[in-house]
């Protein structure tokens, strides 16, 4: 029977089992907190990132989930600096040139800071003349450090940035380095 694992990562950990760095780099990778034969990362999430990751031992799964072709929805939570106007947020969601072409629209929407919200260590660093906010956005593509680049394009670099969601599995209830079985 395949296995799926939702995983929260925590901020400053590979989205690997092993790291493949320089050799003593002393990095935490999911197997500092997953020790389970046979299930792998259906996509990946930066080292400074946080939050939802889907592992499994079902290769069809980990492929609709990994690979932009199925457009499955990943909703991220990201803390930017400044207040986005809603000229910036609409050019989130039509779609913005980056270096490697035109991203897909996105549903992009100013939040609450998500309630619940353990603190990240380290803290992000806060500039107290400048303003912070979040905001949500559903991606269904997954470049490289899209999040980051589009919302630094629109001038908003991001501060934090945690994967609420992918397709219908969310964080609710995980902690960071908490990790559930959904059965399959």
């Amino acid at each position: 029977m395949a296995r799926t694992i939702l995983f929260n990562k925590p901020f400053d950990v590979l989205s690997q089992f092993t790291d493949r760095g320089t050799a003593g780099s002393g990095r935490r990778t999911l197997s500092d907190f997953i020790d389970l034969p046979g299930v792998y990362p259906a996509g990946r999430l930066d080292r400074d990132s946080e939050g939802l990751m889907v592992l499994t031992s079902d290769g069809r799964l980990q492929a609709r989930i990994a690979d932009p072709k199925h457009k499955m929805a990943k909703t991220y939570w990201a803390q930017v600096e400044g207040l986005p106007d809603d000229a910036a947020l609409e050019a989130l969601r039509r779609g913005v040139a980056l270096k490697d072409g035109m991203t897909r629209p996105a549903r992009v929407t100013r939040i609450a800071a998500p309630g619940d919200l353990w603190p990240r260590d380290p803290p992000i660093r806060v500039r107290p003349s400048i303003p912070d906010c979040w905001i949500a956005l559903e991606l269904r593509e997954g470049r490289n450090r899209q999040v980051r680049r589009m919302t630094a394009h629109v001038g908003h670099p991001t501060l934090r940035l945690i994967r609420a969601a992918i397709g219908p599995w969310s964080l609710d209830g995980l902690a960071p380095g908490e990790w559930r079985d959904t059965g399959g």
